[in-house]
């Protein structure tokens, strides 16, 4: 028989054939995946834009999102830009004295004193809280909150220039615009809630589904991320608007020679205008008038004075009559089930620090040596009070009967039922303020029960809040 010339064992095509490595094998599999994927993306892409455009081409259902049905001559870019503009200044310092406002509770010191516990990154601004100058956290509040009521009729402008863009017709045209259109949604639900929250937190009326603090802390980051992107998106086109019309000359014109700005791309001006019922000047005016009727009843709150009787959106009683404990309190002792029998001759104020702790009588405080300090009330509503002369010990001073003298912090607990705020921690800076008391008596008296007796905190710069009363154990911590 004849030899093939083959090694035993071999076959031809073993020989003629080699297989291909095995990652290169996978290589070629991935890169068939990747091609069929890339053609299903495009072939959705294609039924999704045919899909649309089937659906752009029926009419816009009946009602707002037909563009003959806003018909108001004065609606345009430049009307909305004017609003836009007064936003985009009040808006920040808004969101600025908010996140202060937050950080003077001192929230990153104790879980005791965080209402956001799940904060996160959003609490990366945080810093020790001071004490100087005194009338800071007043200051803050009163312009957080008098600004946001002022900034409602504003708020209201605005919404009404742009509520055709609102209800556009088709919602969604492409994934750009779709985006933008998410961003606008919560642009508007943001800022909504966000002032709807606040006022109602002002008038006492909590009707939240929980925290104020949280809901309203979480609220203002989601809407000023949607601030952000919209002024980013919009702040070219505001320019432009603004430029394209002289205010001196708008306030100049009178009604029989208002008309329409010319067509804009974003749908703001009429198709089909109304004859004017109003001017832009009014328009302006009549919102600029609100503002400062808003302010008036507003700020008297925080100024205090003669204009404390100016203030009627002001949920906290005006005229708290005469005497040395007439001035204005959050909530009385009734309220938060403080009896007269909690503070009776019973009561004791308990002092912990290194060592045995060290328990006094009210005698036996008011014998040792007090201390004054002429320091204001100030609540996250926004009210606060004129300076109060409190007189009591420093801090200070029961840190080092305590055996703790350069103490890091206390915690103040209070004889009131358990609740929010019923303990508090301070911070060292805030213990070695001699104008940090435990606070006996105010303006010359004993404090009244609802004022906190028979001691309370009195703190510089502290939310109202935090200056816990009816308080009956310090404890001093390194």
């Amino acid at each position: 028989m004849a030899s093939s010339g083959l090694p035993s064992g071999s076959t031809p095509s073993s020989g003629s054939r080699r297989q291909k490595p095995a990652g290169k094998r996978v290589g070629e599999r991935l890169k068939r995946v990747r091609t069929a994927g890339a053609a299903a993306v495009s072939v959705a892409a294609a039924r999704t834009r045919a899909a649309a455009h089937r659906v752009g081409q029926l009419p816009p259902p009946p009602g707002p999102f037909r563009p003959g049905f806003w018909r108001s001559p004065i609606r345009g870019p430049w009307l909305t830009s004017v609003f836009g503009l007064v936003l985009l200044v009040g808006i920040p310092l808004l969101f600025i004295t908010g996140l202060l406002s937050y950080a003077a509770y001192n929230p990153d010191l104790s879980p005791l004193n965080d209402e956001t516990p799940d904060k996160g990154v959003l609490g990366f601004y945080l810093f020790s809280w001071p004490t100087h100058p005194y009338w800071l956290y007043r200051l803050l509040q009163g312009v957080h909150v008098t600004l946001g009521v002022v900034l409602v009729p504003v708020l209201l402008a605005k919404l009404w220039s742009v509520i055709p863009k609102l209800f556009e017709w088709l919602p969604v045209r492409s994934l750009a615009h779709g985006l933008e259109r998410l961003s606008l949604l919560m642009l508007v639900g943001g800022v909504i809630f966000e002032f709807v929250t606040g006022i109602l937190n002002i008038q006492l009326y909590y009707v939240f589904p929980g925290s104020f603090y949280r809901l309203h802390f979480y609220g203002a980051w989601v809407f000023i991320a949607a601030f952000v992107v919209h002024v980013c998106l919009r702040l070219g086109r505001m320019t432009r608007a603004l430029r394209s019309r002289s205010l001196g000359a708008e306030l100049r014109t009178d009604l029989a020679h208002t008309v329409s700005e010319p067509p804009d791309p974003d749908g703001l001006v009429a198709v089909a205008p109304a004859p004017p019922t109003m001017t832009r000047r009014g328009a302006l005016g009549m919102v600029g008038a609100g503002s400062l009727l808003l302010l008036v009843v507003t700020a008297g709150q925080s100024i205090g004075g003669w204009l404390r009787g100016t203030a009627l959106l002001a949920p906290h009683n005006r005229d708290p009559g005469t005497g040395p404990n007439s001035f204005q309190i959050n909530k009385t002792a009734a309220k938060v089930g403080v009896t007269p029998a909690l503070v009776g001759p019973t009561w004791r104020l308990e002092v912990h620090g290194r060592g045995a702790p060290r328990v006094f009588t009210r005698e036996q405080l008011l014998a040792m040596p007090q201390h004054a300090a002429a320091l204001p009330i100030a609540c996250v509503e926004g009210w606060s009070t004129e300076d109060q002369h409190w007189s009591g010990l420093r801090l200070a001073d029961l840190a080092a009967l305590s055996g703790l003298p350069g103490a890091g912090s206390v915690l103040v607990q209070s004889i009131q039922p358990p609740g929010p705020f019923t303990r508090v921690v301070l911070r060292g800076n805030q213990i070695r303020d001699p104008r940090a008391l435990l606070a006996l008596r105010v303006n010359g008296a004993d404090l009244s029960l609802d004022h906190g007796y028979p001691a309370r905190i009195i703190v510089p710069a502290n939310p109202g809040v935090n200056n816990t009363k009816w308080v009956h154990r310090l404890t001093f911590r390194t």
